[in-house]
């Protein structure tokens, strides 16, 4: 009876370890997850320290975001008269988190979180990437057109942002099929996207960002 139950288990971890995807899957498939309309997650970020009902606690809301960057970093178009846009400016280092699902979202399916921060791109940056940003950016979203950077006739002040995760967490559906856990941001920034649609549009573009967050 004890063979049978160890023989059983052995069979059991050997299916395991066929169903579960390989580090490097993972990451191709969590870049797949960026790269599929409508490039929308759940963002979170924090109030400020001093503010004045609600000081250090979190908010989350929906996001636009593109994935622009051939490393994994992700375009967004931040709006000071947005809560995460106030609560990024006032944040030292624009902490922020991004979470991404598999549409429509079902425990079964996969999702990705990324811990990182949120950069303004300097004048320099915007100058130099500007236009291709805003054709990637709009690729996705055609509604953001509405408030893009530098329009003097958008509805808001809007500036370039990055979010350059450093930390990347990826659940690829049940534990006992798929792979659950931290993905190296070094094996994350070099997947290609992999078994997911993107959206059909010829304006779509990767910029290599040279200064990638560490």
């Amino acid at each position: 009876m004890l063979r049978f139950i160890y023989l059983v288990s052995l069979a059991y971890l050997a299916a395991l370890a066929r169903a579960y995807e390989t580090l490097e899957e993972a990451a191709a498939l969590a870049r797949g997850l960026l790269a599929q309309p409508p490039a929308i997650g759940t963002m979170a970020t924090l109030y400020p320290s001093d503010h004045p009902t609600l000081p250090g606690a979190p908010y989350a809301m929906q996001e636009y975001f593109a994935p622009c960057f051939a490393n994994g970093s992700l375009a967004l178009v931040l709006l000071p008269i947005s809560r995460h846009g106030q609560n990024v400016l006032r944040a030292p280092a624009g902490d922020a988190s991004l979470t991404v699902s598999t549409a429509p979202a079902d425990a079964s399916r996969a999702r990705v979180a990324l811990l990182g921060n949120v950069v303004l791109l300097d004048e320099g940056e915007v100058e130099e990437v500007g236009e291709a940003l805003r054709a990637c950016y709009t690729a996705w979203h055609p509604d953001a057109r509405a408030w893009m950077p530098g329009d003097k006739r958008g509805a808001h002040l809007a500036y370039w942002a990055r979010f350059d995760p450093h930390t990347v967490y990826f659940v690829g559906g049940f534990g006992d099929e798929h792979f659950i856990g931290y993905i190296p941001l070094d094996v994350y920034q070099v997947a290609k996207g992999s078994q997911l649609p993107e959206p059909e549009s010829p304006a779509r573009v990767k910029l290599v960002q040279q200064d990638a967050y560490l």
